[in-house]
Protein backbone atom coordinates (compact mmCIF):
# COMPACT_ATOMS: atom_id res chain seq x y z
CA UNK A 1 0.00 0.00 0.00
CA UNK A 2 2.51 2.59 -0.97
CA UNK A 3 1.82 6.55 -0.37
CA UNK A 4 0.30 7.46 -3.78
CA UNK A 5 -1.99 10.30 -4.76
CA UNK A 6 -4.77 7.04 -5.65
CA UNK A 7 -4.67 5.98 -2.09
CA UNK A 8 -7.54 5.62 -0.16
CA UNK A 9 -8.53 9.06 2.02
CA UNK A 10 -11.94 8.67 3.24
CA UNK A 11 -11.92 6.78 6.80
CA UNK A 12 -13.35 4.09 5.93
CA UNK A 13 -11.38 3.49 2.60
CA UNK A 14 -8.60 3.51 4.79
CA UNK A 15 -9.65 0.89 7.30
CA UNK A 16 -11.03 -1.22 4.31
CA UNK A 17 -7.62 -1.03 2.42
CA UNK A 18 -5.64 -1.67 5.65
CA UNK A 19 -7.61 -5.14 6.38
CA UNK A 20 -6.85 -6.03 3.03
CA UNK A 21 -3.51 -5.76 3.01
CA UNK A 22 -3.78 -7.38 6.44
CA UNK A 23 -5.06 -10.36 5.03
CA UNK A 24 -3.10 -11.45 2.12
CA UNK A 25 -1.02 -7.94 1.62
CA UNK A 26 2.34 -6.70 2.63
CA UNK A 27 1.29 -6.06 5.68
CA UNK A 28 1.17 -10.10 6.44
CA UNK A 29 4.36 -9.63 7.96
CA UNK A 30 3.79 -6.94 10.03
CA UNK A 31 3.62 -7.94 13.73
CA UNK A 32 1.80 -5.35 15.83
CA UNK A 33 2.46 -6.09 19.61
CA UNK A 34 -0.97 -6.26 21.35
CA UNK A 35 -2.20 -3.13 22.95
CA UNK A 36 -1.86 -2.85 27.04
CA UNK A 37 -5.19 -4.13 28.26
CA UNK A 38 -4.28 -0.75 30.74
CA UNK A 39 -4.09 1.37 27.72
CA UNK A 40 -7.75 0.05 26.42
CA UNK A 41 -9.15 1.01 29.76
CA UNK A 42 -8.00 3.95 30.06
CA UNK A 43 -8.98 5.09 26.17
CA UNK A 44 -12.60 3.81 27.44
CA UNK A 45 -12.50 6.19 30.55
CA UNK A 46 -11.57 9.12 28.90
CA UNK A 47 -13.84 8.40 25.90
CA UNK A 48 -16.56 9.20 28.24
CA UNK A 49 -18.45 12.52 28.11
CA UNK A 50 -17.86 12.63 31.89
CA UNK A 51 -14.31 10.40 32.65
CA UNK A 52 -14.61 8.02 35.76
CA UNK A 53 -11.87 9.76 38.10
CA UNK A 54 -11.61 6.87 40.53
CA UNK A 55 -11.57 4.46 37.38
CA UNK A 56 -8.31 6.62 36.04
CA UNK A 57 -7.02 6.74 39.35
CA UNK A 58 -6.84 2.72 39.77
CA UNK A 59 -5.37 2.62 36.26
CA UNK A 60 -2.77 4.57 37.44
CA UNK A 61 -2.44 2.36 40.39
CA UNK A 62 -2.21 -0.60 38.43
CA UNK A 63 1.12 -0.30 37.10
CA UNK A 64 3.93 0.79 40.20
CA UNK A 65 6.22 2.64 37.61
CA UNK A 66 3.56 4.51 35.77
CA UNK A 67 2.29 5.57 39.10
CA UNK A 68 5.76 6.68 39.84
CA UNK A 69 6.07 8.65 36.48
CA UNK A 70 3.03 10.23 37.78
CA UNK A 71 4.69 10.97 41.17
CA UNK A 72 7.99 12.23 39.68
CA UNK A 73 6.08 14.76 36.71
CA UNK A 74 3.69 15.88 39.90
CA UNK A 75 7.17 16.79 41.61
CA UNK A 76 9.07 18.14 39.17
CA UNK A 77 10.84 21.68 38.43
CA UNK A 78 7.21 23.21 37.65
CA UNK A 79 5.73 22.51 40.73
CA UNK A 80 8.73 23.73 42.80
CA UNK A 81 8.10 24.64 46.06
CA UNK A 82 5.03 22.95 46.86
CA UNK A 83 4.88 19.93 49.29
CA UNK A 84 5.40 17.07 47.32
CA UNK A 85 3.14 14.67 46.18
CA UNK A 86 3.14 10.77 47.29
CA UNK A 87 0.49 9.24 46.13
CA UNK A 88 -0.94 8.43 42.20
CA UNK A 89 -3.75 10.38 43.40
CA UNK A 90 -2.67 13.22 44.54
CA UNK A 91 -0.38 13.56 41.23
CA UNK A 92 -3.54 13.21 39.08
CA UNK A 93 -5.27 16.18 41.41
CA UNK A 94 -2.01 18.21 40.57
CA UNK A 95 -1.49 17.60 37.21
CA UNK A 96 -4.91 17.96 36.17
CA UNK A 97 -6.70 14.57 34.68
CA UNK A 98 -5.99 15.19 30.70
CA UNK A 99 -2.49 16.01 31.67
CA UNK A 100 -2.21 12.82 33.38
CA UNK A 101 -4.61 10.44 30.90
CA UNK A 102 -1.15 11.76 28.79
CA UNK A 103 1.54 10.59 30.86
CA UNK A 104 0.11 7.62 31.38
CA UNK A 105 -0.70 6.81 27.29
CA UNK A 106 2.75 7.57 26.58
CA UNK A 107 3.95 5.36 29.58
CA UNK A 108 1.99 2.36 28.44
CA UNK A 109 2.68 2.94 24.32
CA UNK A 110 6.37 3.17 25.24
CA UNK A 111 6.46 0.07 27.05
CA UNK A 112 4.73 -2.04 24.54
CA UNK A 113 6.94 -1.03 22.10
CA UNK A 114 10.50 -0.81 23.22
CA UNK A 115 12.48 0.55 21.38
CA UNK A 116 16.29 -0.65 21.29
CA UNK A 117 17.58 0.47 17.66
CA UNK A 118 20.37 2.71 18.12
CA UNK A 119 18.57 4.19 14.58
CA UNK A 120 15.56 5.14 16.75
CA UNK A 121 17.43 6.85 19.49
CA UNK A 122 15.31 9.21 21.43
CA UNK A 123 12.09 7.91 19.98
CA UNK A 124 9.37 8.22 22.79
CA UNK A 125 11.07 11.11 23.92
CA UNK A 126 10.34 12.98 20.78
CA UNK A 127 6.87 11.10 20.21
CA UNK A 128 6.07 12.46 23.44
CA UNK A 129 7.77 16.10 22.90
CA UNK A 130 5.20 15.92 19.60
CA UNK A 131 2.59 14.85 21.19
CA UNK A 132 2.66 17.68 23.91
CA UNK A 133 2.87 20.01 21.60
CA UNK A 134 -0.05 18.90 19.26
CA UNK A 135 -2.27 18.87 22.60
CA UNK A 136 -1.01 22.50 23.03
CA UNK A 137 -1.73 23.73 19.59
CA UNK A 138 -5.32 22.38 20.07
CA UNK A 139 -5.50 24.79 23.09
CA UNK A 140 -5.08 27.55 21.25
CA UNK A 141 -7.37 26.39 18.35
CA UNK A 142 -11.53 26.22 18.46
CA UNK A 143 -12.79 22.60 17.48
CA UNK A 144 -9.29 20.92 17.94
CA UNK A 145 -9.39 18.30 20.68
CA UNK A 146 -6.34 18.41 22.53
CA UNK A 147 -7.15 14.47 23.78
CA UNK A 148 -7.32 13.32 19.85
CA UNK A 149 -4.33 15.65 18.68
CA UNK A 150 -2.22 14.16 21.82
CA UNK A 151 -3.06 10.81 20.59
CA UNK A 152 -2.03 11.63 17.02
CA UNK A 153 1.13 13.17 17.87
CA UNK A 154 2.18 9.99 19.87
CA UNK A 155 1.63 7.69 17.65
CA UNK A 156 2.07 9.46 14.45
CA UNK A 157 5.56 7.87 13.47
CA UNK A 158 4.75 4.24 15.25
CA UNK A 159 5.05 2.48 12.09
CA UNK A 160 9.22 3.27 12.35
CA UNK A 161 9.51 0.60 15.64
CA UNK A 162 7.13 -1.74 14.51
CA UNK A 163 8.52 -1.83 10.98
CA UNK A 164 12.47 -1.78 12.89
CA UNK A 165 10.89 -4.78 14.46
CA UNK A 166 9.08 -7.10 12.29
CA UNK A 167 11.26 -5.96 8.84
CA UNK A 168 14.20 -7.46 8.51
CA UNK A 169 16.60 -4.84 6.47
CA UNK A 170 14.64 -1.85 7.88
CA UNK A 171 17.26 -0.46 9.02
CA UNK A 172 18.89 -0.13 6.41
CA UNK A 173 15.89 1.22 4.34
CA UNK A 174 16.06 3.90 7.25
CA UNK A 175 19.53 4.40 6.38
CA UNK A 176 19.00 4.97 2.81
CA UNK A 177 16.10 7.00 3.00
CA UNK A 178 17.83 9.74 5.07
CA UNK A 179 20.30 9.98 2.28
CA UNK A 180 18.66 9.70 -0.95
CA UNK A 181 17.68 13.26 -2.94
CA UNK A 182 16.35 11.27 -5.85
CA UNK A 183 13.35 10.17 -3.70
CA UNK A 184 11.80 10.67 -0.60
CA UNK A 185 11.92 8.23 2.76
CA UNK A 186 8.40 6.85 2.16
CA UNK A 187 8.89 6.23 -1.68
CA UNK A 188 12.26 4.12 -0.01
CA UNK A 189 10.44 2.44 2.28
CA UNK A 190 7.81 1.03 -0.56
CA UNK A 191 10.35 0.21 -2.75
CA UNK A 192 12.54 -1.83 -0.20
CA UNK A 193 9.45 -3.49 1.60
CA UNK A 194 6.39 -2.64 -0.59
CA UNK A 195 4.76 -0.87 2.32
CA UNK A 196 5.82 2.15 4.53
CA UNK A 197 5.78 3.50 8.11
CA UNK A 198 2.71 6.07 7.51
CA UNK A 199 1.05 2.52 6.47
CA UNK A 200 2.30 0.49 9.40
CA UNK A 201 1.28 3.03 11.79
CA UNK A 202 -2.25 3.07 10.86
CA UNK A 203 -1.91 -0.26 10.82
CA UNK A 204 -1.16 -0.36 14.95
CA UNK A 205 -3.56 2.87 15.49
CA UNK A 206 -6.24 0.11 14.09
CA UNK A 207 -4.91 -3.16 16.32
CA UNK A 208 -5.10 -0.96 19.11
CA UNK A 209 -8.21 0.88 18.30
CA UNK A 210 -7.40 4.51 18.69
CA UNK A 211 -9.64 6.95 17.14
CA UNK A 212 -10.68 6.51 13.22
CA UNK A 213 -9.96 9.52 12.36
CA UNK A 214 -6.52 9.08 14.27
CA UNK A 215 -5.82 5.97 12.25
CA UNK A 216 -6.30 8.20 9.21
CA UNK A 217 -4.26 10.97 10.25
CA UNK A 218 -1.11 8.86 10.90
CA UNK A 219 -2.22 7.01 7.77
CA UNK A 220 -2.00 10.71 5.17
CA UNK A 221 0.56 12.39 7.27
CA UNK A 222 3.34 12.34 4.42
CA UNK A 223 0.62 12.40 1.68
CA UNK A 224 0.08 16.23 2.36
CA UNK A 225 -0.26 17.31 -1.35
CA UNK A 226 -4.03 16.31 -0.77
CA UNK A 227 -4.65 18.78 2.38
CA UNK A 228 -7.70 20.20 2.18
CA UNK A 229 -9.02 18.13 -0.27
CA UNK A 230 -12.37 16.84 -0.51
CA UNK A 231 -11.83 13.46 -0.23
CA UNK A 232 -11.19 13.42 3.05
CA UNK A 233 -12.59 14.13 6.25
CA UNK A 234 -12.13 17.67 7.82
CA UNK A 235 -10.85 16.47 10.90
CA UNK A 236 -8.22 14.53 9.57
CA UNK A 237 -7.31 17.33 7.32
CA UNK A 238 -6.92 19.17 10.93
CA UNK A 239 -5.16 16.78 12.72
CA UNK A 240 -2.22 16.53 9.41
CA UNK A 241 -1.82 20.38 9.54
CA UNK A 242 -1.75 20.58 13.12
CA UNK A 243 0.91 18.03 13.50
CA UNK A 244 2.68 19.69 10.58
CA UNK A 245 2.76 23.23 12.23
CA UNK A 246 3.61 21.51 15.63
CA UNK A 247 6.45 19.90 14.42
CA UNK A 248 7.37 23.45 13.12
CA UNK A 249 7.00 25.00 16.66
CA UNK A 250 9.39 22.45 17.82
CA UNK A 251 12.02 22.53 15.42
CA UNK A 252 11.95 26.85 16.00
CA UNK A 253 11.96 26.11 19.76
CA UNK A 254 15.21 23.88 19.62
CA UNK A 255 17.26 26.05 16.86
CA UNK A 256 16.51 23.42 14.09
CA UNK A 257 15.64 24.57 10.59
CA UNK A 258 11.90 22.70 10.04
CA UNK A 259 11.59 19.52 7.70
CA UNK A 260 11.05 20.44 3.72
CA UNK A 261 7.97 19.41 4.31
CA UNK A 262 7.24 22.40 6.29
CA UNK A 263 8.82 24.26 3.00
CA UNK A 264 6.46 22.91 0.60
CA UNK A 265 2.92 22.62 3.12
CA UNK A 266 3.16 25.23 5.71
CA UNK A 267 1.49 27.92 3.78
CA UNK A 268 -1.49 25.05 3.15
CA UNK A 269 -1.69 24.13 6.49
CA UNK A 270 -1.47 27.22 8.32
CA UNK A 271 -4.66 28.23 5.75
CA UNK A 272 -6.29 25.48 6.23
CA UNK A 273 -6.16 25.78 10.01
CA UNK A 274 -6.76 29.94 9.56
CA UNK A 275 -3.70 30.54 10.91
CA UNK A 276 -2.60 34.05 10.06
CA UNK A 277 1.46 34.96 10.00
CA UNK A 278 1.00 37.47 13.44
CA UNK A 279 -0.62 34.28 14.88
CA UNK A 280 2.56 31.61 13.40
CA UNK A 281 4.79 34.34 15.36
CA UNK A 282 3.22 34.84 18.31
CA UNK A 283 2.76 30.96 18.80
CA UNK A 284 6.52 30.59 17.82
CA UNK A 285 7.45 33.34 20.20
CA UNK A 286 5.57 31.57 22.86
CA UNK A 287 7.18 28.04 22.43
CA UNK A 288 10.38 29.86 22.68
CA UNK A 289 10.45 32.42 25.07
CA UNK A 290 7.73 32.04 27.31
CA UNK A 291 8.92 28.06 27.83
CA UNK A 292 4.97 26.91 26.86
CA UNK A 293 6.57 23.38 25.51
CA UNK A 294 9.77 22.76 27.88
CA UNK A 295 11.75 20.11 26.90
CA UNK A 296 10.69 16.67 28.02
Amino acid sequence: MPATASAPRHVADIERGIDAARRSGPLTQIVVPPCPALLTRLQLAMAEAEPDLNEVARIANADVAMAATLIRNANGALYAGSAPVVSAGQAMNRLGLQPSAALMSTFLARHAIPVKSAQLAGFWEQSAQRAQALAWVATQMPGLSPELAHSYGLFCHVGLPVLMQSVRGYAGTMMEGRVRRDRSFVETENANHRTDHAVVGALTARVWRLAPVVMAAIRLHHSLESLGSADTEPEVHTLVAAGLLADYLLARRDGLTPEPEWERFGHAACEWLAISADDLGHWQESVCESGALEPA
